[in-house]
């Protein structure tokens, strides 16, 4: 693979989460769980949905998408970390990093707009039930699809575009347990504020624009459950969407922590904890959250 641009590092150091061997062993065994839950459980709710024909609807077929991408987007990372928590060199290669690097924004964007489109999914279902077979047809869940793939391949391209015009001649100790710009950047010995700028503009276009589209989505099933006379079809209604909503809390919280806050506030250990929450701990959440349980919607979907 050619290199990215001419620099006099060949790898970088990761210096994960600690140093003390006793906590690396205590936390190997916990991410290994972790991962192990979310591979399954994620690969077991795509193989249940596949097969059974009742869960066929939009936002099964979403939610066999985000399970997708919830393995995906942490075998990107955990496996990584896992390695580095057993060995000393903690070393990953230049192409390995901006590879790994490339691959978290790809499926972490992806998944910002997976979650905005169940939503929107929740919100035809609950607030414009007649219009729900139409509004969520099968070409209008493969275009949500397709459109959140495409966010998330056009964010990665622009981080691969900016890193290429970095060099890095110095130090090569990333102050992490895995590939984030922010880090690598840090490192650079070249003028990085273009970079950080079109990162910052990107990204936060991403965040904003998802959460804006939750918000929307979510204040309007509120108003409409609130209308509600019955308390028992407040709760069926509610329970169509309260876990994703707690999943959205929760990864959402941690990404604006991490990436929309003044580089003032910047703090290593706590955006590392951020980092763990939404790297390992949240793909797992959800697939626990979001299990084939719920209330199902009425319209297929392919």
């Amino acid at each position: 693979m050619q290199r990215w641009n001419n620099t006099e590092v060949p790898y970088f150091i990761l210096m994960g989460l600690t140093d003390a061997e006793d906590i690396q062993l205590v936390l190997f065994v916990l991410f290994l769980l972790i991962y192990l839950v979310t591979v399954l459980g994620n690969a077991g709710m795509i193989l249940i949905i596949h097969l059974d024909a009742l869960f066929h609807t939009p936002m099964y077929f979403f939610l066999s998408h985000l399970s997708f991408l919830d393995i995906s987007y942490s075998t990107v990372i955990t496996p990584k970390t896992l390695e580095n928590l057993l060995t000393s060199s903690k070393q990953i290669s230049y192409v390995n990093c901006f590879t790994q690097m490339c691959l978290f924004v790809f499926f972490g964007a992806s998944e910002c707009f997976f979650l905005s489109s169940m939503a929107y999914d929740r919100y035809v279902a609950i607030c414009k039930l007649l219009h729900y077979p139409f509004a969520m047809s099968s070409r209008r869940c493969w275009s949500l699809v397709l459109g959140s793939y495409l966010v998330g391949f056009t964010d990665s391209l622009v981080i691969k575009l900016c890193m290429r015009k970095l060099h890095f001649c110095d130090s090569n100790v990333i102050h992490h347990f895995f590939c984030d710009s922010s880090p690598v950047i840090a490192l650079s010995c070249t003028e990085t504020y273009n970079t950080e700028l079109m990162i910052f503009i990107f990204a936060g276009s991403t965040l904003m624009v998802s959460l804006i589209t939750l918000s929307v989505s979510y204040v309007s099933i509120l108003s409409t459950i609130l209308k509600i006379n019955s308390a028992s079809g407040k709760r069926k209604a509610f329970s169509t969407c309260a876990s994703h909503l707690l999943a959205v809390t929760i990864f959402y919280s941690t990404m604006i922590f991490s990436y929309l806050r003044p580089s003032t506030s910047y703090s290593l250990g706590k955006d590392q904890v951020a980092s763990v929450f939404y790297t390992i701990v949240i793909p797992h959440a959800e697939s626990s959250y979001l299990q084939p349980s719920q209330q199902r919607s009425e319209n297929c979907c392919p």
